[in-house]
């Protein structure tokens, strides 16, 4: 029971500062939806999307291949360190490179004429996120979790005080509505037709300045590539590149397909990309989910790799996910039932509120997500990560199907069930697989429980409605309380251990 106390440690210091750096960042959600059209959101959705395949590319499961060598294989860790971050920096500049110069062919191809250095930029941002992926390792990896969450609240800072500098500052200045002294320097820097340019300079210049930082922070290295070292490190990391392109199929493709796979004029007054914008806004509502799972998932790498020779590993690492499926339900249902109020808030655009209907699936589909990734702790243990291909395959396969199946068909629903489907579908085949080759007791009966329970919580609040505003915000979230004393009455004699772990019981 202290390595879940310590392993809930770690998750709050990841947790408070990711919640916190990605609620910070998600106020920009209110200021893209008033100040940009919503043209400007479908292309930030869409490049994004094309960012966050190229980020899988760049590291190419590298992270994860750190933790297991530094960790398990009796190496030096800071020569294991050193071996991988000079081969990601090789890397990250040959890439970076060749995306660089062929910026002007995929701006045509992807339909943005005249705006290749947009691509450019792109390739500076994704290269830098490569060469700085490491050095945020290597603070996990050592259990600093303070630094690591102060350099990542540092660059979500100064990602959005750029943003709100050129899309808010700027434009009231260059409109003559603020400072107007200051207008001949705005004037210099400031272009009013652009929008998503930017988004992405904000993001560059923000990478750009925590490159000192990180290198700093973790400490001095030896450039040098030696092949008997990284060989090894190539092969098991290759599964995992695979997985991570599948896995981010899964994560980024509907929003980076939606606006080609939308019949024209299926939403009225919009065109496929105006729509995609619509979703895309709906879809980053998610983010509740995604940052709690993004926060354990710093915490619990390292914590399962730390545990993996335990020989009790296996009860832990089901009592583990029992406590995250129950939280994340919680969560989901918190979420749901005041979708109304966050997507009035949020979304301040006129029409971003007709899709709010698919966030509860999206908040289930990445809830789904987190389970994979208790779920997948056994291949990474074993280095069988070839399952990790196979599973994240099916489940890109399973994303592209039903985005070209239903996106036509049902729209903003279609895709989100993308994302959904393909989540569950995973998380069901790497949990019997898993339990062939690294038996886990998992609570499964439960947990299941559970996640209908607050699925249908989730929906059952969503569309009550009623009348007094009051009243309808009291009943809503009457159904979280219903869930926390499902959990309590469910949970009791686990809660009683916890409580008084010293506690002998009686024969």
């Amino acid at each position: 029971m202290s390595q879940l106390k310590k392993l809930a440690g770690q998750t709050a210091i990841y947790g408070i500062s990711s919640i916190l750096g990605k609620t910070i960042n998600f106020l920009l959600l209110p200021i893209y939806t008033a100040y940009l059209a919503k043209e400007e959101l479908g292309s930030f959705t869409a490049i994004y999307a094309f960012i966050a395949f190229l980020n899988i590319i760049f590291t190419y499961g590298m992270e994860t291949t750190y933790f297991r060598y530094a960790t398990g294989k009796s190496l030096d860790p800071q020569k294991v360190f050193a071996q991988i971050q000079s081969l990601l920096i090789t890397t990250s500049i040959s890439l970076g490179a060749i995306i660089y110069f062929s910026a002007p062919a995929l701006a045509s191809w992807l339909g943005y004429e005249g705006q290749e250095y947009l691509f450019r930029w792109m390739a500076w941002i994704v290269a830098i996120d490569a060469v700085l992926a490491l050095p945020y390792a290597k603070l996990r990896k050592e259990n600093k979790a303070l630094p690591f969450a102060l350099t990542k609240l540092g660059n979500i800072l100064l990602n959005v005080g750029f943003n709100i500098f050129f899309i808010v500052f700027c434009f009231h200045v260059w409109n003559g509505e603020l400072l107007s002294s200051l207008q001949p320097f705005v004037n210099t820097i400031y272009n009013s037709d652009w929008g998503i340019e930017y988004i992405l300079l904000s993001n560059l210049l923000a990478n750009a300045l925590m490159i000192p930082v990180l290198f700093k922070l973790s400490g001095k290295f030896v450039f040098g590539m030696d092949k008997e070292i990284l060989q090894p490190m190539w092969h098991y990391a290759v599964p995992l590149l695979f997985m991570g392109l599948a896995g981010v199929t899964n994560e980024v493709f509907s929003r980076g397909l939606f606006e080609y796979v939308l019949p024209e004029n299926f939403y009225e007054g919009l065109t496929q990309r105006e729509a995609g914008g619509v979703f895309g806004a709906n879809f980053r509502l998610a983010i509740f989910m995604n940052l709690i799972i993004q926060a354990f998932k710093y915490a619990a790498e390292p914590f399962f790799f730390n545990q993996s020779t335990d020989k009790n590993s296996p009860a832990l690492f089901a009592r583990v996910m029992h406590a995250f499926v129950i939280f994340c339900s919680l969560l989901m249902v918190a979420v749901s039932v005041n979708l109304n109020i966050l997507g009035g808030f949020f979304l301040r655009g006129e029409g971003y509120g007709e899709a709010l209907y698919i966030v509860p699936v999206l908040l289930l589909g990445y809830l789904f997500l987190g389970i994979y990734f208790n779920l997948s702790i056994w291949f990474k243990l074993t280095d069988q990560t070839k399952y990790s291909f196979y599973i994240t395959s099916l489940g890109a396969v399973v994303t592209v199907v039903v985005i070209f199946a239903l996106v036509p068909v049902l729209g903003y629903m279609g895709a989100a069930l993308s994302t959904l489907l393909s989540y569950l579908i995973m998380a069901v085949v790497c949990y019997f697989f898993g339990q062939k080759y690294f038996p886990i007791p998992y609570q499964k009966g439960k947990d299941l429980f559970y996640l209908l329970l607050a699925f249908g919580l989730s929906y059952l609040g969503f569309f009550l409605e009623i009348d007094q505003a009051v009243l309808q915000f009291i009943t809503r979230n009457s159904l979280v309380i219903v869930f926390v004393l499902v959990v309590l009455w469910l949970e009791k004699e686990e809660l009683r251990k916890f409580s008084n772990p010293l506690k002998k019981r009686k024969p």
